[in-house]
């Protein structure tokens, strides 16, 4: 079993218009809801490569019911969201069909009282119970303190669990020096966390301030790992277009599913690019192109660095 945090879940919503023009009036073409926030996305992605996955964070108000409803349905998910009395927030991604960009509007959490906050602590250890590896994704609601993910971090490697953060800002910066397992942040995330915009020397230096493996998300470059074991870079076969909302939550994906299924690096790297681009192919965030992904699986490219740091 695998446990995804997710304390500032969402009801993802996607609109699609043939052209997005400011200062118009649009008509939508399609609608898509889907639960939502990078760790649920990352949930839906490790169940339908066929890992059990426990779903942990807070859900509140209407829009907080559709998300439990919606999952509970999700085949493989098991949910364990905790009630708040503020209301979930939603996002909204206008996808322009013609050009392929999307926009992104997200809104605000709910304030989380502190009540709130020490029920969930308590039901974060018991769930850590016989779990093989924890995900902690996405923003902090407000009300939850700027160190969470550091105590979430410690929590989990003092039950022996393997964790895996994904944030960015101050709670990155505070959880990295909890030394989490992995990191995965993007470049811009890596440039604020360590003030250098050279790839291999903010990774390598993010890896200093604590983390025990640093996986940069460098867009259209692919990933940058940097380990214990060595130091690779990996990169898709070709550019796709569509959208990127969700790819690099389907990359944690592929990067804790090969963690617990004890793949070599490279293997990891692999899956996560190959899962990043089949993401942006499909639809909505928290799915994949199962072709795709397939079809890229055996073309990524992975190189082996020297001088690990």
């Amino acid at each position: 079993m695998i446990l995804t945090v997710t304390l500032n879940t969402a009801l993802d919503i996607t609109y699609r218009v043939r052209g997005l023009r400011p200062h118009a009036s649009h008509r939508v073409t399609e609608v898509i809801e889907r639960p939502g926030g990078k760790g649920l996305n990352v949930a839906r992605v490790l169940a339908a490569l066929g890992h059990e996955v426990t779903v942990t964070g807070f859900a509140g108000g209407a829009t907080g019911r559709v998300v439990q409803e919606q999952l509970t349905a999700t085949a493989g998910v098991v949910v364990a969201l905790l009630p708040v009395a503020g209301a979930t927030r939603r996002t909204i991604a206008v996808v322009d069909q013609t050009s392929g960009d999307t926009t992104q509007l997200n809104e605000p959490g709910p304030t989380v009282t502190s009540a709130e906050w020490s029920a969930f602590q308590e039901a974060y250890e018991d769930l850590l119970r016989g779990v093989s590896a924890v995900a902690l994704c996405g923003s902090l609601p407000p009300g939850v303190p700027v160190g969470a993910y550091a105590g979430l971090v410690r929590t989990a490697r003092a039950a022996g669990v393997p964790v895996l953060l994904d944030t960015s800002g101050e709670p990155l910066r505070r959880g990295v020096a909890a030394r989490p397992d992995i990191v995965k942040p993007n470049a811009e995330e890596l440039a604020e966390l360590t003030g250098s915009h050279e790839p291999l020397r903010a990774t390598q230096d993010a890896r200093r301030r604590g983390a025990r493996a640093v996986v940069a998300s460098l867009g259209a470059q692919g990933l940058l790992a940097v380990a214990p074991e060595g130091r690779w870079r990996a990169t898709p076969p070709a550019r796709v277009h569509g959208n990127p909302t969700g790819a690099g939550d389907s990359a944690v994906a592929g990067l804790l599913s090969g963690l617990v299924e004890q793949l070599p690096w490279p293997d990891r790297l692999s899956r996560a690019i190959a899962l990043s681009s089949a993401t942006v192919l499909a639809p909505v965030a928290g799915e994949f192109d199962r072709g795709a992904y397939e079809e890229l699986l055996g073309r990524v490219a992975v190189t082996k660095e020297a001088c690990v740091a």
